[in-house]
């Protein structure tokens, strides 16, 4: 980080069997606002969820504060910088799943789904297969809004508009996936994860969740088959694969992702409306 970005953002998660979630509520609430960080914290019976910004003193003190808890010894976090804090206030939230499917509770801690690293992925999209010859065919986890900012180059994309559709959607695409490898990915690696752990409950023999998501993806490896840009749930709207924020913006009355060029549109009102509600109303 260089003096010139003092702001640290992490994202990061973990399934794990998590019971006293009530009771952990305050503690994390109390350790945030002593650390003067904002952003949102997920707490599930079946683990953790969060994305947080602040200094690097005080982001580095609630990792040391959450790893001593033997449960997040191991967590992963993957880290991006920006000049101002893009959150505008600290949540703690106590969720009955931290990725909604609406689904049986998945325990990933029973047995994670297999993993591909980013370099390995790239190796295989370069080749064009994997390294047993199957052709990867790549599938996006995330919201319709969001692929719309940027995805892989010839991604599979169901145009899902939240993820508890996802069962129901492979279920009725299962043909079209049979004899090749499936690569599920998504922002950080919470739904794809998810994802590739039910398509294996319900017989997908050869999936792999995006080790990290998009974000370590460009962490690692940049750009390389990736097109566009990745959307975040913060006020930089959408990174580039050099983990920089855009100029994006995100129009708060339809969710859609505003271009500078579409910000030029007299349709476009900061907060109220964008050329994507005009052409919604037309």
């Amino acid at each position: 980080m260089s003096a010139t970005h003092p702001i640290v953002n992490i994202a990061a998660y973990k399934f794990v069997s998590f019971d006293d979630t009530a009771e952990r509520r305050a503690p994390f609430q109390a350790k945030c606002a002593e650390l003067a960080l904002k952003g949102t914290i997920l707490l599930s019976p079946e683990g953790i969820n969060l994305f947080l910004a602040g200094t690097r003193e005080s982001i580095d003190s609630f990792l040391a504060w959450l790893r001593a808890d033997p449960r997040f010894a191991d967590l992963v976090v993957k880290e991006s910088y920006s000049d101002e804090q893009p959150f505008n206030r600290m949540l703690v939230r106590l969720k009955r799943e931290i990725i909604t499917m609406n689904h049986p509770l998945i325990k990933p801690e029973l047995g994670r789904a297999p993993v591909v690293e980013a370099a390995t992925l790239k190796r295989w999209l370069d080749q064009g297969h994997d390294d047993a010859g199957k052709p990867v065919v790549m599938v996006d986890t995330r919201n319709a809004f969001e692929v719309d900012v940027g995805t892989f180059v010839n991604t599979i994309d169901y145009r899902i508009e939240k993820f508890s559709e996802f069962p129901a959607v492979i279920e009725a695409h299962r043909s079209e996936l049979a004899d090749k490898t499936v690569v599920t990915f998504c922002t950080g690696g919470i739904r794809c994860e998810k994802a590739a752990i039910h398509m294996h409950n319900v017989g997908f023999d050869s999936v792999y969740q995006l080790d990290g998501g998009i974000l370590k993806y460009f962490e690692e490896v940049g750009g390389a088959h990736y097109t566009g840009d990745c959307f975040v749930f913060d006020k930089r709207t959408a990174l580039n694969p050099q983990l920089e924020a855009t100029e994006a913006a995100q129009c708060y009355a339809c969710r859609a992702v505003v271009t500078p060029r579409e910000q030029l549109s007299p349709s476009y009102v900061p907060g109220k409306s964008c050329p994507h509600c005009a052409m919604a109303e037309a």
